[in-house]
């Protein structure tokens, strides 16, 4: 595939997942065809989508000859809006499991960010014969810093946009949620916004389900040992969001992990620092 042959609206695709007695029509973008697939898989801010997520890293994956999926969990993008009353880790590693049955996929890669590492670790948990390695990036296990506030100042930042998305409450969670917020275009910020107001169903039930269960990521750090799967953590040594020693927590946990610090980085490395970020992802996939 030539660079940047594809586009959001071209990749788009939807497909219904059951998990327990629920249903839901999920969106997610499927974007080269390679023998290995790796699945991305966002965080959980306002308007987060898998694609916005990672726009600075599909095109290098895809053309190293990689199947990239990018799945919107429920309550995020083009997916079904939800109210999660358990384990939303949980929850989205179902839909996962859902999206690659109903593809045919039988083993793939997860790269996680924030929520979308809870995601993966409880993916891998759940379905080890399915995992062959695992990049988690600012999330995999719940649980309280050792050093940070909590909840942190990111997350509080958070939380007052969802139940007010304003443009400034946007700015002052990007602020914080990136190390250098000037790299951030008015564009950028503009299309974040328009994507939270466009599903104010998935603002809403945000709140509700915080509401109903505050512990929408739980700790999973007693059972960490029983992850297999070769394991690159990668954090922001200025990350705001979720400290630095939790990443230390991950590393200390899964048996077959590395840990790879980025300086004057925040909440994002695959974005602030993508061009090291991919060439590192891609030495480790094929190691």
């Amino acid at each position: 595939m030539t660079p940047m042959a594809f586009t959001e609206a071209s990749t788009s695709r939807f497909t219904q997942i059951k998990v327990g007695d629920a249903t839901y029509r999920i969106h997610y973008n499927d974007i080269g065809s390679g023998p290995e697939t790796v699945v991305m898989l966002h965080g959980s801010g306002p308007g987060a989508t898998g694609w916005a997520n990672f726009s600075r890293n599909i095109a290098p994956i895809v053309e190293a000859g990689y199947r990239v999926l990018l799945v919107d969990c429920p309550g995020w993008g083009k997916s079904d809006t939800v109210i999660c009353e358990g384990s939303r880790s949980e929850l989205n590693a179902s839909v996962v499991k859902g999206v690659l049955e109903a593809l045919g996929i039988d083993r793939v890669h997860l790269l996680g960010n924030s929520m979308g590492g809870h995601s993966a670790v409880a993916f891998a948990l759940a379905n080890p014969e399915r995992v062959g390695k695992l990049v988690l990036m600012g999330g995999g296990t719940g649980g309280p810093s050792l050093y940070a506030p909590m909840p942190t100042e990111g997350i509080k930042l958070l939380q007052g946009l969802y139940r007010d998305p304003t443009i400034e409450r946007l700015q002052a969670m990007m602020n914080v949620f990136v190390h250098d917020a000037n790299a951030l275009t008015p564009e950028q910020m503009e299309q974040r916004l328009e994507n939270m107001l466009a599903r104010p169903d998935h603002l809403e039930n945000f709140i509700r389900s915080l509401a109903i269960n505050p512990r929408q990521f739980p700790d999973v750090g007693a059972r960490l040992h029983e992850i297999s799967a070769q394991t690159l953590i990668v954090w922001g040594r200025d990350d705001r969001f979720v400290p630095m020693d939790v990443g230390l927590r991950l590393l200390a946990g899964i048996a077959h992990a590395q840990l790879h610090v980025f300086a004057r980085c925040g909440h994002w490395a695959q974005w602030e620092h993508a061009e090291t970020f991919n060439e590192m992802v891609l030495a480790f996939l094929r190691s």
